[in-house]
Formats: C-alpha cells, sequence, structure tokens
C-alpha cells in the first residue's frame, strides 16, 4: 500500500485477539467491521438449515475478511469463524466504504483480491465435488500452511470435519491414509507437516490452481 494510503489507515486500525472458534460475522447479519488476520485463520463458511457446514475459502495474513462491505451488500449467506487463533486488524465499515470509493490503488487491490477469493471459492467447489477425501484433506492443508509462519496447525478431527462438510470417520480415514505416508504426524488435535513437496504431489489440482491465481494478483509490490 503506498504511503499516502498507509498513513491514512493506520490511526484507524485496531489491534485485535481472534480466539479459536470465535465468529466474526454470521449469516444474513449486517456487518460493521472488515478484518485482516496477521497471524490467525479464518474459516468462511456456508452453514445449511439444519447446522451443517462446509467450508467455502479460507482468509489469512494474505486477505480480508468482509467483502460485501466494500462490495455493496453489507451481508453474506457466509459465516466467518476462526479456524486458527492468532492476532489480526479490523477496520471500521464506514471507512473502508470511503476508501473503496476513493477509486484508487487500495479499490484496485481490494478488487483483485476479492477476485482470488472468489477464485478460491470456485476451487473449492470444483474440488469437494471431484476429488477424493484425501486429496481434499492435502488442499486443505496447504492452504492453511501457506497462511501460517510454521509447519504446525492445532485442529481437532471434528472441526476438520465441519470444514470439509464430511463425518468425523471420513477425516480420520484420510488422516492415517496421509499419515501412513509419512506426509504429515497428527496426535490430540495437533498436525505437523512433515513433507511438504510430498503433501503438495498428494494433492489435487486445486491447490496449485488457487496459489497461483493469489500469486498473479497479488504479488509482493507496491499496489498501484
Amino acid at each position: 500500500m503506498p504511503d499516502t494510503e498507509l498513513k491514512r489507515w493506520l490511526p484507524q486500525l485496531e489491534a485485535i485477539n481472534l480466539p479459536l472458534g470465535h465468529v466474526l460475522y454470521e449469516s444474513g447479519k449486517t456487518e460493521h467491521y472488515v478484518y485482516f488476520p496477521t497471524s490467525a485463520i479464518v474459516s468462511l463458511l456456508y452453514v445449511m438449515k439444519n447446522g451443517d457446514s462446509a467450508e467455502i475459502a479460507v482468509v489469512g495474513n494474505e486477505g480480508i475478511v468482509g467483502i460485501s462491505l466494500f462490495m455493496g451488500g453489507n451481508s453474506t449467506p457466509s459465516r466467518a469463524v476462526v479456524q486458527s487463533a492468532g492476532k489480526g486488524f479490523r477496520l471500521k465499515a464506514p471507512f473502508i466504504k470511503e476508501e473503496f470509493d476513493r477509486s484508487g490503488p487500495v479499490t484496485h487491490l481490494l478488487l483483485r483480491y476479492t477476485q482470488a477469493l472468489i477464485t478460491q471459492m470456485s476451487q473449492t467447489a470444483v474440488c469437494n465435488r471431484h476429488h477424493s477425501l484425501d486429496e481434499q484433506l492435502c488442499r486443505w492443508l496447504l492452504l492453511s500452511l501457506d497462511r501460517l509462519p510454521g509447519n504446525h496447525l492445532v485442529m481437532t478431527q471434528e472441526l476438520i470435519a465441519n470444514m470439509l462438510g464430511v463425518r468425523r470417520e471420513g477425516v480420520t480415514a484420510a488422516a492415517l491414509k496421509v499419515q501412513k505416508a509419512g506426509l504429515i504426524s497428527y496426535a490430540r488435535g495437533r498436525i505437523t507437516v512433515l513433507d511438504r513437496k510430498g503433501l503438495e504431489e498428494r494433492s489435487c489440482e486445486c491447490y496449485e490452481v488457487v496459489k497461483q491465481e493469489y500469486d498473479r494478483l497479488l504479488p509482493m509490490e507496491l499496489a498501484a
């Protein structure tokens, strides 16, 4: 972000803790903030009437939670839940709307991020329909790892099952396959990735599609 824009943003940014399981917004509710996770990961979930849910995207230190505010919708049918605890920042809704309406570098950056997020959502839908559960698990682990500083994730099987929209027994079987292949170590809700390259090879094509699009749309350079 250029210095001029950054100087406007810094006084408005509020540092916050994002504990595991914390709900940032609910389906259909008016959103009052946008969130920028720094060390946390937020899961965007679609929740059915019977309470079943499935993850449609993850957001970490590359992105923003609450795109409906600057896209004009003010709410969304999804739910945003912290899947990996950490820290972040938030901005009030009026400020982000005003910044978006300036039609400058920030607007272009937010639009490019929105396109990348739509790609992730679309690829997740395809993946859930056409690929095996252990491939989906590998994709999900890799997307999470890209948004964390290390190779450890704290995640129960029940939470993973809710994210992937499958039964807990299915997650157990898939995790055992990946663990037997020597790619991860899993015990008491703590996942350690032992072989990142092997995990990428075992994952379906969906992870690489999403990663390439994020790298293309959000390069590490000054927004213009």
